[in-house]
């Protein structure tokens, strides 16, 4: 897969950059301990270090659900390092980890998650009645609302789901991977956002370098400003190259013949409509992610976005 490639590219690029003082061992998915155990692993010393989708963390940090996308939120990667790097999200990221032991150091941009289907899909009204699967959680609640019956598999699933008609629609990642996985074999239809808003549900999947504490707290200050640069390198390059390997698959995908569909800018304006609510019911169920997601809110209310409409957050309150 390009993203492992583009990761074991950047750490084996640390040990000449500190001249031998730091190193980094890279290990693919599953190398170590599952998806799942990540966080275990870096508390426990398995690991000193990972670098894992970040909506894993929710499991033990409730508010990590709003430290990356949620559906018909903030829409582009520059609108998410504003989040972190300008508007404060970054120091209340780090004090959640590090009451966890762990130290987040920075997110690192990956790509938009998109849908495939064996039906043509030309407005929201078409997900009505649909099998569909999806990663569960808020995602799975705005399509549940829009009709479709929403089922939750792991990656391993989707293509013979798909190739049995178990379901009819699957999400999963980006288009190189997903071509990768044989997705053109079995569905006839990708469905995007409009023009320049690839997913209207995940258009900003984030990855992060989190470290363990103590693993943290033995490098000198010029190594951890370091490590936080290299950040930013690699959420660069990473993002830029899985852009490329994207550009790619798009040829492929033409031709096998599979057709991209578009939704359009009506059907933005009524997901939104349904996501708030959402977004405001998984915002209060802890303190902490209402305070997170009020940072993006006001963010998405601004005249900078304008994403939300005054007139949809009116009666609804957060628990701060």
């Amino acid at each position: 897969m390009a993203g492992l490639q583009i990761f074991r590219d950047w750490c084996a690029s640390i040990q000449e950059k500190t001249g031998g003082e730091l190193t980094f061992q890279p290990f693919g998915a599953n190398d170590v301990v599952g998806d799942f155990q990540l966080y275990d692993a870096v508390k426990n010393g398995v690991l000193e270090a990972v670098n894992p989708f970040t909506i894993y963390a929710q499991g033990i940090i409730p508010a990590a659900t709003f430290l990356t996308s949620i559906p018909l939120g903030l829409r582009q990667p520059a609108e998410f390092d504003t989040f972190y790097y300008g508007l404060g999200g970054i120091d209340i990221a780090r004090e959640l980890y590090a009451a966890q032991g762990m130290h987040f150091v920075g997110p690192v941009h990956h790509d938009a998650n998109i849908i495939h289907s064996k039906v043509p899909i030309r407005s929201i009204d078409d997900f009505a009645g649909r099998k569909m699967r999806l990663p569960g959680g808020m995602v799975a609640e705005v399509f549940t609302e829009l009709g479709a019956e929403t089922t939750v598999l792991p990656g391993s699933e989707i293509f013979p789901a798909l190739e049995k008609g178990t379901i009819d629609v699957a999400d999963y990642v980006g288009p190189a991977v997903n071509y990768a996985l044989g997705f053109s074999q079995v569905t006839d239809y990708i469905v995007m956002g409009p023009p320049g808003f690839m997913s209207l549900y995940q258009p900003v999947d984030i990855m992060d370098i989190t470290v363990g504490q103590a693993a943290w707290d033995a490098l000198s200050d010029q190594m951890k400003q370091f490590v936080e640069m290299e950040t930013h390198v690699y959420s660069d390059m990473h993002y830029a190259a899985i852009q490329k390997a994207d550009q790619e698959a798009w040829s492929k995908f033409e031709a096998d013949g599979t057709e991209v569909t578009r939704l359009t800018q009506d059907d933005v304006d009524l997901m939104t409509e349904i996501a708030v609510p959402i977004w405001f019911d998984y915002a209060n169920r802890d303190t902490d992610a209402a305070r997170v997601f009020k940072i993006q809110l006001d963010y998405m209310q601004s005249g900078s976005l304008g994403y939300v409409d005054p007139s949809l957050t009116e009666g609804l309150e957060l628990k701060l």
